[in-house]
């Protein structure tokens, strides 16, 4: 390492990780031991770590439960016996450990629920049993997805070794059309860098666009880092984040936004005035074009949901669309709220009501046909708009199937059509802010 670098300021993920390393800097590429502050599994990524959990010689107890969350949301509520065996097992652990544990019914969606419990701040070091664990970026914390091994060595040491990413920088500058949302510009980000362009670097979004975005914007953003390959997704911390995390009563352990002469390895501007709402075809999310591109594209399923796109604002949106109008006969429409709390919000503010109304089937929330597991799962030939986050041969179901990504505006209109369209199409102009 030369002076001349040393000198050089250092970007937000390096500063998370020497901050948790204990030391005053890191390099990219260095390999180093950090101190966690949570720990997250689901019950797939936690029954495979309690194995490897119980072969670790000395562990029988876990390095602290308060910062470790375990939840139950992937084949929830119990699809099959086996599904029964391993959410009981997992049950059981949690409850021998006594750490943060959510069960079916009193909780949701990870990658909802831990910034919506507060339990993920600015300056936190989060690993997961979860690609998407990459999510809490969006709070300024550094938050990757693991193994189950690495999961079970840091129940028992509260420690992760990592090696320190390059970061990649992606501006946003424009004003937004209307319907287009942080959904539609990590599809278009996606579709421009394609699935390996930020391959074990960390994302760090910024520009003057953010301004017209919340909260959730920048979680669904953060959320699909993982789909370009990346390590973490990242947004500086601001007013909006302050706000959100004190409504949340999440710790602020520290602010470490990115120093200005950081050395980034690649920089985009990208102007979004003139961004489209996008759909990603299959069956890669890179596969991303204009929604005015697919209007013929006929559909037999509609998912809105989900860790991507299942807060509130994302119900809003869905609901101000279906609102007066119906499903188009033939055509499935499925919500999936993405945590409890959304879900009561929704009852609360009339929603649900309107999503019933239309023709939708409300369900608990829970990743279910996200991942070909249950409540949706597709058939041989099927077509199904979602606002998940993959679309991955076979990943909502038959291999034959095709999975289309976009945001909730886009897939409401697609419900009402029954076929892949534009809020516009259907006399809706503008959505409310």
């Amino acid at each position: 390492m030369t002076s001349g670098r040393n000198n050089r300021g250092m970007t937000m993920a390096q500063k998370l990780l020497a901050a948790h390393a204990g030391v005053e800097r890191v390099e990219v590429g260095q390999i180093i031991s950090a101190h966690v502050d949570l720990v997250m599994a689901n019950e797939l990524s936690a029954i495979a770590a309690i194995q490897e959990f119980r072969k670790l010689k000395g562990a029988t107890r876990m390095f602290d439960p308060h910062k470790v969350v375990i939840v139950q949301d992937h084949f929830v509520p119990a699809k099959d016996i086996q599904s029964a065996r391993v959410g009981n097992a997992v049950r059981k652990f949690a409850q021998q450990h006594g750490c943060q544990y959510f069960e079916v019914g009193q909780g949701g969606i990870e990658h909802v629920i831990l910034p919506e419990y507060g339990l993920v701040g600015p300056g936190d070091l989060v690993i997961g049993g979860d690609s998407h664990t990459c999510t809490y970026g969006a709070l300024g914390a550094f938050a990757t997805g693991v193994g189950s091994t690495d999961i079970a060595a840091a129940w028992a040491i509260g420690e992760v070794w990592l090696k320190v990413p390059p970061t990649i920088k992606i501006n946003f500058t424009g004003k937004l059309k209307p319907w287009v949302s942080g959904k539609d510009l990590i599809l278009y980000t996606i579709g421009k860098i394609g699935v390996d362009g930020a391959r074990y670097a960390a994302i760090e979004f910024g520009g003057d666009t953010f301004k017209y975005f919340g909260m959730a914007d920048r979680l669904t953003m953060a959320n699909m880092a993982i789909e370009a390959g990346a390590k973490a997704g990242l947004f500086a911390v601001d007013k909006q984040t302050l706000d959100y995390v004190d409504k949340s009563e999440a710790k602020v352990r520290a602010i470490l936004n990115s120093d200005a002469d950081a050395e980034y390895a690649q920089t985009f501007d990208f102007d979004v005035s003139e961004v489209e709402p996008q759909v990603a075809a299959p069956y890669l999310p890179s596969n991303t074009v204009p929604v005015s591109k697919l209007r013929n594209v006929a559909i037999d399923q509609v998912c809105i949901g989900f860790c991507t796109n299942g807060r509130i604002e994302d119900l809003r949106v869905a609901a101000q669309i279906l609102k007066g109008r119906k499903v188009k006969p033939g055509t499935r429409a499925l919500v999936f709220p993405g945590s409890n709390r959304v879900a009561i919000q929704a009852i609360d503010e009339g929603l649900t009501k309107i999503f019933i109304e239309a023709g939708c089937a409300v369900n608990a929330p829970t990743c279910g046909p996200c991942i070909g597991g249950q409540l949706g799962v597709l058939a041989e030939g099927e077509r199904c708009v979602s606002t998940s986050n993959r679309n991955f041969k076979g990943r909502m179901g038959a291999v034959e199937s095709e999975v289309y990504l976009a945001s909730p505006a886009v897939a409401a209109a697609s419900a009402v059509m029954g076929r892949i369209a534009s809020p516009e199409e259907i006399g809706v102009m503008t959505n409310a802010k």
